[in-house]
């Protein structure tokens, strides 16, 4: 649906309320709406927060600089871009809002008005960009592991490296497996502890309930911060 210029995914769903989210990384207007509430009570509720839209598509762009600067993924051709099991995810449901007024979700956005740019992941993440990364990861894995398996008492079966889309890591718990992000290995050191030790966590705790962040925080004290920071970049 085209709302004054703005490209809308409006997506049906067995619910009361009305649900505005601006996605990363590109910044894509995406509505979850009642079955049978009709196009203008749409029209009107994007037409209604348009300033709301405007603002988080900016800070999105703005977000995604910012994680081609620290990411180490600056200079070079174009702009860089950037699940499964349980996961580390960027505070990646975008920014919401509902049609009730309650803003929710964490938030990223794009450059000027609110049409979202694009990405070549393939002209991002060269070989030699992998190869980089895969390094990185590599030689911090090591250390990491003999430091935090003792804390944890529990040790992967697995770690796979890969280009994540989404998430800075995921596991399955039933068979240990590991899985991190590559971009983790182009960040600062910090960024990936947190991630492998939230992984490893998982092979305790499923889901991010009480008890698993009882167990952050007794392995990692301020590991809500490292999430803050971390959230605040983007997957490429």
């Amino acid at each position: 649906m085209n709302i004054d210029g703005l490209e809308v995914q409006v997506v049906r769903k067995p619910i009361k309320n009305m649900y505005l989210r601006i996605k990363p990384p590109n910044g894509e207007i995406v509505i979850s709406a009642p079955r049978r509430m009709s196009d203008r009570t749409i029209v009107d509720f994007v037409r209604g927060r348009r300033s709301w839209i405007d603002m988080h598509v900016r800070k999105m762009a703005e977000a995604r600089r910012r994680s081609l600067d620290m990411g180490g993924l600056a200079g070079g051709v174009l702009p860089r871009d950037g699940r499964d099991g349980h996961g580390s995810r960027p505070g990646v449901g975008g920014n919401r809002e509902s049609n009730n007024g309650r803003p929710g979700g964490d938030g990223r956005a794009n450059d000027a008005g609110a049409t979202p740019p694009t990405f070549d992941r393939t002209a991002i993440w060269t070989d030699e960009r992998k190869a980089r990364a895969a390094a990185g990861i590599n030689a911090q894995l090591p250390g990491l592991l003999a430091k935090w398996g003792p804390v944890i008492g529990r040790t992967p079966t697995h770690i796979t490296l890969r280009v994540m889309t989404s998430r800075w890591g995921s596991c399955t718990p039933a068979t240990g497996r590991i899985r991190l992000n590559l971009q983790l290995g182009l960040m600062e050191p910090r960024f990936l502890e947190y991630v492998l030790v939230h992984e490893l966590t998982h092979l305790w705790e499923r889901g991010h309930g009480a008890g698993f962040q009882r167990r952050m925080t007794a392995y990692l004290p301020n590991w809500r911060q490292l999430r803050r920071e971390l959230n605040r970049r983007v997957v490429l």
